[in-house]
């Protein structure tokens, strides 16, 4: 590896981690701006998605000149690779982001309903998880990495429970279907989030090993399927 790429890899790096950190900090707005209810903050959110936008769009074109330009294999190959998907992955949270700021946009305007869904368990959990994928990035710490995967299904049982209580919400309130659809809307993103954050930590994963482990995530005993070193 040329001393100007092993360069050229490291700024790719930062830049990564870069949006990382940004897509980090408007999740923990966009949580707050859920459990505040704050119209404010929430068009805020709306607003400054094109920053992340751009920022992709610079990423995935910097991987595909270094991909062009100096055709890497091996390990230099899989961290390329792997940067364009979790580039995508952390796009898709801002989008995700914006998609619940909508709906705190909308609720904030309207008069709650006695029933209230509580997010705050779903949303620690999926800002853990996006935490531990990007530290898990950091440090290429594939331990972590294992352990952000395993923890998807939690967020998925809260958001089984969840859309249960907009059920009964739904049935004790015809009149507010609107409200509660937005409402039941906030953890269906919240879920895709942890999805998101779960194909990072598999990305690391396989930066790491070589090794794909999407979709076979049963304990840590799983033997990933090899790749060609």
């Amino acid at each position: 590896m040329t001393m100007r790429f092993q360069k050229e890899l490291e700024k790719l790096k930062k830049r990564i981690l870069s949006l990382g950190a940004m897509v980090e900090e408007r999740v923990r707005m966009t949580i707050r701006a859920v459990q505040t209810r704050d119209e404010k903050l929430a068009k805020e959110i709306i607003e400054r998605d094109r920053e992340i936008d751009e920022w992709e769009v610079e990423v995935e074109e910097e991987c595909l000149k270094l991909l062009a330009l100096h055709q890497p294999v091996a390990v230099d190959l899989r961290f390329l690779t792997a940067v364009i998907k979790i580039n995508n992955d952390l796009e898709r949270i801002g989008d995700e982001a914006v998609n619940i700021a909508e709906r705190v946009a909308y609720v904030a305007t309207r008069p709650p309903v006695k029933i209230q869904f509580d997010y705050a368990l779903m949303a620690e959990k999926t800002e853990a998880m996006l935490k531990r994928s990007l530290d898990a990035l950091v440090n290429l710490d594939v331990d972590l990495a294992y352990r952000v995967c395993l923890q998807d299904d939690e967020v998925d049982d809260i958001n089984r429970e969840i859309y249960a209580k907009f059920r009964e919400a739904i049935r004790e309130n015809p009149e507010r279907v609107g409200y509660l659809t937005n409402l039941l809307s906030v953890s269906r993103h919240l879920e895709r989030i942890a999805d998101h954050a779960t194909n990072i930590a598999e990305e690391v994963i396989y930066m790491i090993e070589g090794e794909i482990s999407r979709h076979r995530m049963d304990d840590y005993n799983y033997k990933p399927i090899k790749t060609p070193q």
